[in-house]
């Protein structure tokens, strides 16, 4: 896909031990210049070339934080989790934006719009499977009540809106970032109990820090919130 462009790039060291990296950045989307001048596209269009622009999107970001780190190599796709071919690294890729559901709507905001965007993400770790999700959208209370664990709706519904809405939409960045991980079915890692680290989630859930790191016990896997990137590590 031509015309692709990075914007806003940001890298963030992790784990020094472990060659932990993450990468974010916003990506122009070419394929919205293709959408206005044929606004009788199908939904199933643009949905495609949504997927497409992202495909590539979070692939471009992946070299941008090769080269930073000076590293040579190729990714091979051939099984998940995706690693690096010569080195070995694992490497895991998330993106904003919708699924085919979501064609109308944004087909309409991208004739509201004279900069259309998506934000992409990957995270490059050296020692295991890694999981990154990126997540620009709330998620809503019916939504968490639907797919949260019983024990987790159970100290959600008593906290106050703005702070249980923050801590849902966290716990999906994290559960997504699981699902990458294990390969758990949607249904399956969305009911995942991880009540252990909603309270560290609470305590922090208005604060304006770049970094919050977290140990899941349970999993022994760390995880990071980085706000500003609207981004979550598991690694």
């Amino acid at each position: 896909m031509q015309n692709l462009m990075l914007h806003d790039t940001n890298y963030t060291e992790l784990d020094p031990m472990t060659m932990t990296w993450c990468a974010t950045a916003q990506l122009r989307a070419p394929y919205c210049d293709i959408q206005k001048n044929n606004p009788c596209l199908s939904a199933s269009q643009i949905a495609y070339n949504q997927r497409q622009q992202q495909r590539a999107g979070v692939r471009l970001l992946l070299q941008a934080l090769l080269k930073k780190l000076a590293i040579v190599d190729i990714l091979d796709e051939s099984s998940f989790p995706y690693r690096l071919t010569h080195s070995q690294y694992y490497v895991c890729f998330s993106h904003s934006s919708g699924s085919n559901k979501n064609a109308t709507r944004m087909q309409n905001d991208i004739e509201n719009s004279d900069n259309p965007y998506v934000k992409v993400a990957v995270i490059l770790s050296r020692q295991r499977a890694s999981g990154i999700d990126i997540e620009v959208k709330e998620v809503k209370w019916q939504v968490a009540k639907r797919f949260y664990h019983p024990k987790e709706l159970a100290i959600l519904q008593d906290m106050p809106i703005i702070k249980r809405d923050n801590v849902i939409k966290r716990l999906w960045q994290i559960k997504e970032s699981f699902i990458k991980i294990h390969q758990y079915t949607l249904a399956q890692g969305l009911g995942m109990d991880y009540t252990a680290i909603i309270p560290n989630l609470i305590k922090h859930s208005t604060d304006s820090i770049p970094l919050l790191a977290i140990t899941d016990d349970n999993s022994g896997y760390r995880i990071a919130v980085i706000p500003s990137q609207q981004t979550v590590i598991v690694y």
